[in-house]
């Protein structure tokens, strides 16, 4: 069991591949996809967010994700591709694998919000 956030991430990022805004585009195009966005409200306030994503704080992520949840969120379906990003790539990397630990089979860390906007994937207000 990890004992220091450095563990944490290296596990998670061990677990749930990174994935570049590329290759982003090609997963979304498949279709059946949830992206993701685990910033809190206030940072995709004030940025935006990737076209369709959904916005989950790292926090309520568990809740969301867990159909037991009174707080379940019926987008998340564990047959869809997930793709998960925050403001770095860190958060995500800890969601990605928190969800792989819930049983979603396809997850990828898509890291961070600027790269993927710079990367011309296309966003929309929160």
């Amino acid at each position: 069991m990890p004992s220091s956030i450095k563990e944490m991430l290296a596990e998670a990022n061990s677990a749930v591949p990174r994935v570049p805004p590329a290759e982003v585009r090609a997963l979304t195009d498949r279709g059946n996809v949830l992206i993701v966005d685990v910033r809190y409200p206030s940072e995709v306030q004030a940025s935006g967010k990737i076209k369709g994503a959904i916005n989950v704080s790292r926090g309520m992520l568990e809740f969301r994700a867990d159909p037991e949840s009174p707080y379940y969120n019926p987008a998340f379906q564990k047959d869809k591709t997930v793709l998960v990003y925050c403001a770095s790539g860190g958060r995500s990397a800890l969601v990605g694998k928190t969800l792989k630990d819930f049983g979603y089979a396809t997850v990828y860390n898509v890291g961070g919000f600027k790269e993927l906007a710079d990367a011309g994937l296309e966003t929309e207000p929160a």
